[in-house]
This record gives C-alpha cells, structure tokens and sequence, in this order.
C-alpha cells in the first residue's frame, strides 16, 4: 500500500470513490478544492500483489489473503475489484493561508477510509456512523500512512498544522493528533430524513413551522432558481448587520455558484416582485446542505425563509437526494450560543440532531502552532 498526490488529470479516480462512500461529502470532492482555492489530493491505493485485510479485533496491517473472503466472516480484502481504482482512502486538502508565508492545511469532513462491505452498507448518516471506532486500530495505520505523504507537502507548503474533522460521531484520537475546537464544520446539526413522503417531512416539523410555510403560501410569495448573486448579497449584508455576524465578500459567493453549476443552487424568494430572501443549497451524492441564507429587513412578516427551505427540501427530493443537512446549530441548553437565534429558525423543521466529533489538529511547527492558537484566543 502506498499514499501519494493524484496528477489533476487524475482527480476523477477521487471523485468516483467518493461515490460509493457512504460518508463523503460535497467537501471532499475535487469541485470543491476547485472552489475553496489551492488544494491536493492524497490518497491511498491498494495494489493487486498486498491487498489491505482487516481483521476483526485484530491489528490492521497490511498483508496478503485471499479476494474472496466472504462478507461477515470477520475477514475482508479491497482489491481491484472493490476498490474504485485502488483507491482505499485519501483526502482532499485545502491550503489556509496566514500571515509571513505561512498557511495550515485542511481536511474538511475527512479523511475517508474504505471501511469493510458489511459496515458500508449499515453506515447512514441518520444512524451515528461508527467508522473509525468500529477500526481505530485499521484507521490508525491507514492515517499514519497517509500523513507519511502529507508531511513533505506541508514542509513544501511551509505549513505549521494540519486540521481534520472526519465525518464520525466517535471521537477517535490520531497518534500525534489533538483535539481543537476551532472547526469550520459544526459539530452539531439537524438531518432531515428525505425518504419520508412531503406529508411525512411536514408532519415532524414543529406545528410553527408548517404554520409558517403555509403563511408565506398565502401570502403570495414566490421562489424560484436564480443567478442574481447582487440581489443575494444585498439581502445578506442586511441580515449581517441586523444579527450581528460576519459573512464572505461578494466575490465568494460568486465563485461558488460558479465553480459548483452542478451541485450548488441559489433559490430567490420574492414578494410583490421584490426580492425578500435568498438561500443557497449544495447537493452531493445523497446529501443535500442548506449552505446560507438571507433575508431582508421589509417584509419579514410574510416568512419568505420557511417557504424557502420547505421549496429546497422538495427539489432535494426531485434530485434523489435522502437527506437535507441544515448544517449548523448550537449545542444542547447552549441559550447564550451565537447560534441561538438561527438554532431556533431550524429546530422548527425538525430533524435529528447529529453532533459529530471534534476536529482535531497534527503540528507540523508546534511553537509557531501554540503563538497561533494563542493569538486567535486573545482575539475573541
């Protein structure tokens, strides 16, 4: 087994493996490095003479056994014929940048590890993913093999640390990792199960929320697909400064629209022909994520925003996707969470809340990691 940087002409070995992972996500895919700016791919790959065994309850290491090792007989091989071009695993790595040359590389929602047959079928998302607790000792390996070939980047890089945060529920400590709770990805989330029929979705939604949905119904208000990211943006730069956060410039919004025709969609809420709210929703294989949002400060009575995400969960549905991720909400009896004001919009669409791992961080430059870290700390 080796790890190594894919050639860009290579990229869509990657893109065909997260296909039939059941943990990837939109963030992992090359479109996205594509998006987010300077990026790599590594990956694991398997070769037909030292296919990877996993044993279970045993140390994963890599050694020879038989391809025909049958599911749920505690033993199972990847090879050429289920791996997706003998790929095992890998990651997408963005390039942070920061000040006096130096940057940090992420991992967002990742790395990904094949896991074996039987647990690639069981795995969803609405039931907790148990991955890497389930084969630490594998993912172990596996991860330290893949840091081997991260590590001369981060040195050609000038990196000082190296951020994960794999899709597990788990915590799973890295050898040399540590825990951070400085993630771009929330922990915790609500998941709305789309396999449900419409009459189903609305029904687990609290009583408000279907209230105001069929409020903005009667009223008139119409949604739609867009490309008017000025009129998006126009809205978000009043919802910033009426809730009081920070959002990107124009010019991101843009790139992701463009950058990600296939899998990224604004939808436009109108009222009386004026634009009033405005939302933009990632799909990626079963996934469908409602990315961000904004409304306006006219109109607001007529609750554009709940009409919005009930018309995107519907389109998710059209486009096959099983879940719609909110993406984002304050902790359990965190009522003082920056978060709470937004918490309290999405619990009205129901779903189940989902908290993920902490991400955790690999120093490649540990002093100038700790003045970091300490810099962002003195900061807030």
């Amino acid at each position: 087994m080796k790890a190594r940087i894919l050639e860009k002409s290579e990229e869509h070995k990657w893109d065909e493996f997260l296909k039939s992972h059941p943990l990837a996500s939109i963030h992992q895919t090359s479109a996205w490095g594509h998006f987010r700016g300077k990026y790599w791919i590594i990956v694991l790959e398997n070769d037909d003479k030292q296919p990877v065994a996993v044993a279970d309850g045993l140390r994963a290491k890599a050694r020879r056994v038989s391809s025909r090792a049958p599911v749920g007989s505690g033993q199972a091989s990847i090879t050429r014929a289920d791996a997706s071009n003998h790929i095992i695993g890998g990651s997408m790595i963005i390039r942070q940048e920061l000040p006096k040359g130096y940057c940090w590389l992420y991992s967002a929602r990742g790395p990904l590890i094949q896991n074996d047959q039987k647990e690639t079928n069981e795995v969803s998302l609405l039931r907790a993913p148990t991955t890497v607790r389930a084969q630490h000792e594998r993912s172990e390996f596996l991860m330290e093999t893949l840091l081997q070939a991260i590590k001369p980047l981060a040195a050609k890089e000038n990196a000082v640390f190296l951020r994960i945060d794999p899709p597990i529920t788990e915590p799973a400590r890295f050898k040399g990792f540590k825990p951070t709770r400085s993630g771009f990805q929330p922990e915790d989330t609500l998941i709305i199960d789309l396999a449900k029929s419409e009459e189903e979705i609305l029904k687990q939604m609290k009583q408000k929320g279907r209230y105001n949905i069929r409020l903005a119904e009667k009223k008139g208000v119409k949604i739609e697909e867009s490309k008017d990211v000025d009129a998006f943006y126009s809205l978000l730069e009043q919802t910033t400064t009426r809730d009081n956060f920070h959002g990107h410039d124009k010019h991101f919004y843009q790139q992701m629209l463009d950058k990600l025709p296939q899998n990224a969609i604004l939808y436009m809420a109108t009222y009386e022909n004026e634009p009033i709210a405005g939302t933009i929703v990632t799909h990626f294989k079963d996934t469908a994520i409602y990315y961000f949002g904004a409304s306006g400060n006219e109109h607001r009575n007529v609750m554009a925003p709940y009409l919005l995400q009930w018309h995107a969960m519907k389109k998710a549905k059209k486009l096959h996707m099983k879940y719609y991720d909110l993406l984002g909400i304050a902790p359990e009896n965190a009522k003082d969470h920056p978060w709470a004001g937004v918490t309290n919009f999405k619990k009205k669409f129901g779903g189940k809340h989902v908290t993920y791992a902490p991400p955790q961080e690999y120093s490649f430059k540990p002093f100038i990691h700790f003045l970091y870290k300490l810099y962002k700390k003195l900061k807030k």
